[in-house]
């Protein structure tokens, strides 16, 4: 569990503009405007961010937190969980009550989906079900106090499975899509401002080449990793292992200063698939268009 402030910005997070502005209006104004936000203009209780893997969740929600200087409980499901009985019960009871303590505050609760699955599932155990029932009494509470503000986040890859009293509590849901070209192409800027590169490399056409082919931030990010390790592998095609051992420190500059051409890039379009599929594409939009609550 992480707990303090971020440091992550809109600034470092490419594209999904459309994110960004539903989530400065769902958790940024309320805390930065509290007495705009009552009445039937209250903040919501829980705001969803749901899409592929791989697309940005995680940072959006640190990015939120800093845009509007929220104490940030970055809790993955495991933290909340315990063999022992009643464990479970009180860190979720813990949690909230700092959260209120250190208010204004946000709790990300990131894969919520395998902390508050489909009642009635064959793999949901008792100690699962009673934790999940003191999340959902803990987030009723959310909001009773104007002057404490706590906001959850919770993000998933699998919205379909999530408990329907949880999907009801998280208000607002927020589709986070994979990048389109604009967002690519700033991807592949974002993750070579330290790399040295070659006048050749064209950040278009490389963003035009993933176009249909699903590639998600997570995806960029690891073909620009395996771009830039090109110059190394080649080094170690021609010189003796044991001439690159000892002489470390000298080569490791050397190669670090030669520059990445448009054909180590079009080398780690081959080497680096995308993890996500068309048929995952479709029963995200198939959600969306059930369930999500934007216009």
């Amino acid at each position: 569990m992480h707990v303090g402030p971020t440091s992550v910005s809109w600034d470092d997070i490419a594209g999904l503009e459309e994110a960004k502005g539903l989530l400065e209006e769902a958790v940024v104004y309320p805390v930065l405007m509290p007495e705009y936000f009552q009445g039937i203009r209250r903040p919501w209780k829980g705001v969803l961010l749901y899409g592929p893997p791989g697309t940005g969740k995680t940072m959006l929600a640190k990015a939120v937190a800093s845009e509007c200087t929220t104490t940030f409980f970055n809790i993955s499901p495991a933290t909340l969980t315990s063999k022992w009985r009643g464990d479970s019960e009180k860190l979720i009871r813990v949690l909230f009550e700092m959260a209120r303590h250190y208010s204004p505050s946000t709790i990300f609760i990131d894969e919520i989906d395998s902390l508050c699955g489909q009642r009635g599932d064959s793999s949901e155990h008792e100690a699962s079900r009673r934790a999940k029932g003191t999340l959902l009494a803990q987030m009723d509470g959310v909001g009773v106090d104007p002057k404490k503000i706590v906001m959850v986040l919770g993000a998933t890859n699998h919205p379909w499975t999530i408990d329907e009293a949880m999907r009801r509590r998280l208000e607002k849901r927020i589709y986070i899509p994979l990048p389109d070209l604009d967002d690519r192409m700033e991807l592949f800027r974002i993750n070579t401002k330290s790399l040295s590169l070659s006048p050749d490399v064209d950040f278009v056409h490389l963003s035009k080449m993933l176009e249909g082919r699903h590639y998600s931030c997570a995806d960029i990010t690891n073909l620009v990793r395996d771009a830039a390790m090109m110059t190394m592998r080649r080094l170690m095609e021609e010189m003796d292992k044991s001439e690159l051992k000892r002489r470390a420190a000298e080569i490791s500059k050397l190669v670090a200063e030669q520059p990445i051409t448009m054909k180590d890039f079009l080398g780690a379009v081959k080497n680096v698939p995308s993890s996500v599929n068309a048929e995952q594409i479709k029963k995200f939009e198939s959600w969306k268009k059930e369930f999500e609550t934007n216009p």
